[in-house]
């Protein structure tokens, strides 16, 4: 569960950005719940929101870098979206092998829009700024062949994941660029810009 870099918490533009993730929340599926793993997943939920509620701040940022719910769309997902909108912070979501809900950015805005989850924010082909930060990004994938077979069998054509989040990250990245580049024409600091 994230930790606080000591040169971001000491800024005053922001309080903190924590990180994390594989939370495979199933408030909309019970049946699904992570426990079946093992004691050490034990009413992992109810740690996870004591954790949170008791670290992060409204003022904070919290990127949850994928595996978020285990809700096959968006509206299956509701419940899971309702909890994370509960918790402090801005939410930047990355989306994870297992985040089989996942839509377009437009679909998901419209979504969270619908019901007012007010803290969500899908991170795909973009960037989002906390503080003086810019964050980019896309879902990670398995670099190295001999693991690209632990997720989707052999019908997966990993090469083109790779490929696409690659190309992902890069429209992220210039995103970013662009942001920095905007902040500059408006004469902010030009040390506005930290890639993430």
């Amino acid at each position: 569960y994230g930790g606080v870099v000591p040169e971001i918490a000491s800024r005053k533009h922001i309080e903190a950005i924590y990180a994390l993730a594989d939370l495979h929340l199933s408030l909309s599926i019970p049946g699904k719940t992570m426990e079946v793993f093992g004691s050490s997943w034990g009413d992992y939920i109810s740690r996870v929101k004591d954790n949170w509620e008791s670290t992060v701040t409204g003022a904070d940022t919290v990127l949850i870098a994928g595996d978020i719910s285990w809700c096959m769309n968006l509206e299956e997902g509701l419940e899971d979206f309702r909890f994370l909108d509960s918790l402090p912070g801005k939410k930047i979501i990355l989306k994870g092998n297992h985040d089989y809900w996942w839509a377009t950015k437009k679909k998901s805005d419209e979504f969270f829009e619908k019901y007012s989850l007010n803290t969500l924010n899908i991170l795909h082909n973009n960037t989002y700024t906390a503080g003086d930060f810019a964050i980019c990004g896309t879902r990670g994938w398995f670099n190295d062949e001999s693991q690209q077979n632990t997720v989707g069998g052999t019908a997966v054509d990993y090469q083109k994941i790779v490929n696409r989040e690659a190309m992902r990250l890069k429209m992220s990245l210039e995103d970013g660029k662009r942001l920095q580049n905007e902040a500059a024409a408006r004469g902010d600091s030009s040390d506005w810009c930290h890639h993430l």
